[in-house]
């Protein structure tokens, strides 16, 4: 079970690298005022992590069904630690995002001159591949440069709590599978009432609110060159939301397992 937990932890961190790096597309985007043609990049980061997550599900449930056999394995222990592989991932896309916002930039002037995205894979060379050393970048983490942006702490919070939420969603179900052998595939399929609070919470109050920060940014030089402490800092808060979802895994499981006994 040891080398499923070290495929588990690895594609998890895979999907909130690529998740968290999504921020990388669109500042590239604003940056070249091209924020349509950023966002529709955008679509083959949620293909890697999507196809990451395919692979991930079903590895994380057999540790639910092998605890069955083996009671000697601690479930909440293998869940925590993949928990960890989250904000791993997401501490990655925090050090890479300056080197991202720039090779995105590339990629986006590239793109417009192929047309699409499969002559754009075909025309990369080895020496472009080889060039993209040139656009390493080193992340720049200071408070002082969060201190004067105009978000509203309230955003920042429901941001962390929404990642939260989101990271612990699946795990406390299966959790709460572990917990209740008789309703453990009730159980295993009720992610939903946990993410669907998350749901809410990110339609009714974050992605408007992100929506209208970046375009002030696409109209507005001053904000333009803010746009990358905002996003920043809004990683840094899902890197919160990934550490405050070790905390709500229990409850959140609990939760499910009151809801399904009442189904």
């Amino acid at each position: 079970m040891i080398n499923g937990l070290i495929v588990a932890f690895i594609l998890t961190m895979i999907i909130h690298t690529a998740e968290t790096l999504s921020y990388s597309v669109r500042y590239a985007g604003v940056k070249l005022n091209k924020l349509a043609v950023a966002l529709s990049l955008s679509g083959i980061i949620v293909l890697v992590s999507r196809t990451s997550n395919l692979i991930q599900a079903p590895i994380t449930a057999k540790f639910v069904d092998h605890a069955k056999i083996d009671p000697t394995l601690d479930v909440l222990q293998y869940l925590r630690f993949i928990i960890l592989a989250s904000s791993v991932g997401t501490l990655i896309a925090i050090i890479l995002f300056p080197t991202f916002v720039s090779l995105f930039g590339r990629i986006i002037t590239k793109l417009e001159v192929a047309g699409s995205i499969p002559k754009l894979i075909s025309s990369v060379t080895i020496g472009q591949l080889k060039n993209t050393r040139h656009y390493l970048r080193s992340p720049m983490l200071k408070i002082s440069q969060f201190r004067y942006l105009d978000v509203p702490k309230r955003f920042i919070l429901l941001n962390v709590v929404v990642t939260a939420i989101y990271t612990v969603g699946v795990l406390s179900s299966l959790y709460a599978a572990h917990m209740i052998p008789a309703l453990s595939t009730t159980a295993s399929q009720s992610s939903g009432i946990i993410n669907g609070i998350a749901t809410i919470i990110l339609t009714i109050f974050i992605d408007p609110q992100l929506g209208l920060i970046t375009d002030k940014a696409a109209h507005d030089l001053r904000m333009r060159d803010q746009l990358g402490k905002i996003y920043m800092l809004l990683m840094v808060s899902r890197f919160f939301g990934t550490m405050l979802a070790q905390l709500l895994l229990i409850p959140a499981a609990y939760v499910i397992g009151v809801v399904v006994a009442f189904l």
